[in-house]
């Protein structure tokens, strides 16, 4: 069961663009006669990932989605995606991949991919020319400007948001957790230590 907490943004601080954003479209999702739609977020890699696609999902929320485990009956699907391993990036492939079948079934699915691998500019890239069916890349540092990202795909051309200096980290972001149990909690953001097995500051 999917616990929804933190959506109230008349309590707490979230950029009110955003919440502009989000509510622009809900509007827009109700006019092409969405009445429930669904979004599935894919999360690989680490802990912070984890934290990271538990505020996209409370911003797809207020967005006006409703969350689903079902890849296949979903109208929004996004990959949070991780740079650490080799063999995860490989499965990231494959998986944004089969959404192109998905996607020809269902003409109002949009397809998102965020996270470690698309902050590199080769790989964001890759996805934006190479997977024409991506609607939306977007880097580490822009995750919590992803209602506009959606209003923007949904009114216009794919969205390629990629920045590359550091961003103010954004508090306050509506949160989805997965249970009432446990919530991920960030207290550090990358790492500039450049040891010398460790990708993260490269990244």
């Amino acid at each position: 069961e999917v616990i929804q907490v933190n959506l109230d943004t008349k309590t707490n601080s979230y950029l009110p663009e955003q919440c502009a954003f989000a509510s622009r479209v809900k509007a827009l999702l109700a006019e092409r006669g969405l009445d429930n739609p669904k979004a599935h977020v894919v999360t690989f890699g680490c802990q912070q990932n984890v934290s990271d696609s538990e505020r996209i999902k409370g911003m797809l929320i207020l967005c006006g989605y409703s969350l689903t485990e079902e890849i296949a009956e979903a109208d929004f699907i996004l990959f949070n995606t991780c740079a650490v391993r080799g063999h995860a990036e490989d499965r990231v492939y494959g998986n944004v991949g089969a959404t192109k079948k998905l996607k020809q079934n269902n003409g109002n699915l949009m397809v998102a991919v965020c996270g470690c691998m698309a902050q590199q500019q080769s790989v964001a890239d890759k996805f934006y020319k190479s997977y024409p069916y991506v609607d939306i890349v977007f880097g580490t540092q822009q995750h919590h400007r992803l209602p506009e990202f959606i209003y923007r795909r949904m009114t216009g051309k794919r969205v390629y948001e990629l920045t590359l200096d550091n961003a103010d980290i954004v508090e306050n972001v509506p949160v989805s957790r997965d249970g009432t149990l446990k919530g991920w909690l960030p207290i550090m953001y990358g790492c500039n230590n450049f040891c010398t097995y460790c990708i993260v500051p490269y990244v």
